[in-house]
């Protein structure tokens, strides 16, 4: 009997060895559980819920490998619920029925039923309605998970009767605890001498772009066709980490001096109006793995310091990209960042308003207490009016021209000029606008 046993365990220990490096590192508790913070971190929502044991029906919506099963699995293991996981492929009208009604046996019981749901938004609509009266009963509590939107993938009855939670895509530093977990684990390599550098490390988790299990099947891959020396040591190259993510290992520190090189030279050729060089730096920044959004809001200060009135839609442009980048992330936003970065390239440019805004700052902090003219105060008691606040203030829309030769500087910088517009672009109208209404107050003085 016990050499029974011994098999089964060693069995299971060379059937467990045998699974990827994921599903070998699958955490079993939430301490283990890596990532989501917002949801499981001390005294955050899904973990109050989830310690107190007072979990209803819920949605988990988010992009792939953030850990929407291992989640679901953990809840029905820290709940002591029975955990039974639908395929929207194999699974029909009839499979649901029969489980649920296995599940209904077991309320009755006492004992409770989580069935997870994965891709729930490739169930049909009769598929997810055969839930619905289970869920409506207690007899089971559903866990869905999906990578679309629920509000247009999950029929209305079953989303009003569960709760959604959004899971993000891992953070870099993330990956790379976990990567490093992977190498000590004993389920894992932790068995074996690894070679190989944080900065390697780094390389693989901004590949895997928030992606656990891609993260983790990429170190596989690498670990396994690493150099061995003689005592059986595993040493990763970087040649080894570009054959096996088809990236070259670009020299970028986003900590670091190439960093501020490499954004600069960005900006600088989209001041220079070159687009080829601007493409080529946004390039070699995207895929070195630099958050698309620190790139987008330079792309924004770019509009109006380099370009301003020259071409106002630039800016528009420019907080498109950023929205762009926000509402999709990498890849997918590399080419709306590429359509900024080249129309900032061909727009026309001044800096006009940068230069502006440096005098008056000058002016500014040299004269805090530079009092506000009489004229142009409010005044909203009857002492202010009685103390001459707003006294003959002219309101420009009563006039026909729309402009009046009301004083608004201080005495003590009456008739400083600070923005000084250009030839470029639409600037050009804009300073004989500006001209105009300087000739027209000089002959209203």
């Amino acid at each position: 009997m016990l050499y029974n046993v011994c098999m089964s365990q060693q069995f299971l220990f060379d059937e467990k060895k045998n699974q990827p490096l994921a599903a070998r590192l699958r955490p079993e508790s939430l301490e283990e559980f890596v990532g989501q913070t917002h949801l499981l971190g001390e005294g955050k929502v899904l973990r109050k819920l989830i310690e107190s044991d007072k979990i209803s029906s819920l949605i988990f919506w988010g992009p792939p490998g953030v850990g929407k099963t291992t989640l679901a699995k953990i809840i029905a293991n820290k709940t002591h619920s029975a955990f039974i996981d639908f395929s929207a492929v194999t699974s029909g009208i009839k499979e649901i029925r029969a489980v649920m009604e296995k599940a209904e046996e077991n309320r009755r019981i006492g004992s409770k039923t989580i069935v997870f749901v994965d891709e729930i938004h490739r169930f049909n609509k009769a598929q997810q309605d055969a839930f619905l009266p289970y869920v409506e009963k207690g007899s089971i509590i559903l866990i869905g998970a999906t990578t679309e939107n629920p509000s247009f993938e999950v029929n209305s009855a079953l989303l009003s009767r569960s709760k959604v939670f959004v899971l993000q895509a891992l953070k870099t530093e993330e990956l790379v605890s976990l990567l490093k977990r992977a190498i000590t684990s004993q389920n894992g390599f932790g068995n074996q001498k690894i070679n190989i550098t944080d900065e390697m490390l780094a390389i693989i988790a901004e590949f895997a772009n928030g992606d656990a299990r891609k993260a983790l099947s990429t170190l596989e891959m690498i670990i396994l066709n690493g150099d061995i020396n003689d005592k059986e040591e595993v040493t990763i190259t970087n040649e080894t980490i570009e054959q096996c993510t088809s990236k070259k290992s670009l020299i970028y520190d986003k900590n670091g001096e190439e960093h501020y090189n490499i954004i600069s030279a960005l900006h600088k050729s989209m001041r220079n109006s070159d687009p080829d060089a601007a493409i080529y730096w946004l390039a070699r920044m995207l895929e070195a793995g630099e958050d698309p959004l620190y790139i987008a809001r330079r792309v924004v200060r770019f509009a109006s310091e380099d370009i301003g009135l020259a071409d106002p839609h630039a800016l528009t442009t420019a907080i498109s990209a950023y929205h762009a980048c926000h509402f999709l992330g990498m890849p997918e936003c590399n080419i709306h960042l590429a359509q900024a970065v080249i129309y900032m390239s061909l727009a026309p440019k001044s800096n006009a308003i940068y230069l502006a805004y440096g005098k008056a700052k000058t002016d500014a902090l040299k004269q805090l207490s530079e009092p506000v003219p009489l004229v142009i105060r409010n005044a909203p008691t009857k002492l202010m009016k009685e103390l001459n606040y707003g006294k003959n203030y002219q309101y420009a829309h009563d006039s026909e021209d729309k402009l009046t030769n009301m004083q608004c500087l201080p005495d003590s910088l009456l008739g400083r000029e600070y923005y000084i517009p250009t030839e470029q672009g639409l600037e050009a109208k804009y300073k004989t606008k500006l001209e105009q209404i300087k000739n027209w107050k000089k002959e209203h003085k």
